[in-house]
């Protein structure tokens, strides 16, 4: 594991709620109906910030919008660098994403890797009339032709820093962090 120390916290827990309440109403105005939107979290902390961002969608439009999870290790085009071997895990998609609008949920927008293998592993359950991509925050430095319609932040990185999402669930916190890997030794 890498060591990192702490450069700065980009978000407060109520900054990432406020946050999540405008890209509810972004996703709402953005959209034609929310009758055909269907809201896809990439595991870990993607899936916890769509059942959020679904959950304020549902609170002011007053109708139920589906949630999903995936798990996209084994879709990863690194897996030699995530581990030696992919843990396969079932989506949780309890509804069909055909025809729908596909909001695809994510903490961090990077090198857009970890998409390319969400939108492959989601194409496997079906074909959504759209996929629009929400990230909660957008670092830059792309691999691939790969751009968040959504984003709640844009933060400019180096190479050497790490944005961490924390959520209340998985981290038992709720911030932003903005990170600097360091050398030891």
């Amino acid at each position: 594991m890498t060591a990192t120390q702490l450069k700065s916290q980009l978000m407060t827990d109520s900054e990432v709620d406020r946050t999540l309440v405008r890209l509810a109403y972004e996703v709402v105005s953005k959209n034609d109906s929310v009758e055909q939107l269907a809201i896809v979290g990439i595991k870990r902390r993607g899936a916890v910030l769509g059942e959020r961002l679904g959950a304020k969608i549902a609170e002011l439009e007053k109708k139920t919008v589906p949630v999903g999870s995936l798990d996209i290790q084994l879709y990863r085009d690194d897996l030699s660098t995530v581990a030696d071997q992919p843990v396969v895990r079932d989506a949780q998609l309890p509804f069909s994403i055909a025809g729908k609008d596909v909001i695809l949920v994510d903490d961090v927008l990077y090198t857009g890797r970890t998409t390319r293998a969400a939108l492959n592993a989601l194409f496997e359950h079906g074909r959504p009339r759209t996929v629009q991509l929400l990230a909660l925050i957008d670092r830059g430095h792309r691999e691939l032709p790969i751009e968040a319609r959504f984003v709640g932040r844009f933060v400019a990185t180096t190479s050497d820093e790490i944005v961490e999402v924390k959520v209340q669930s998985i981290d038992g916190d709720e911030r932003v962090l903005l990170v600097e890997k360091v050398n030891q030794g």
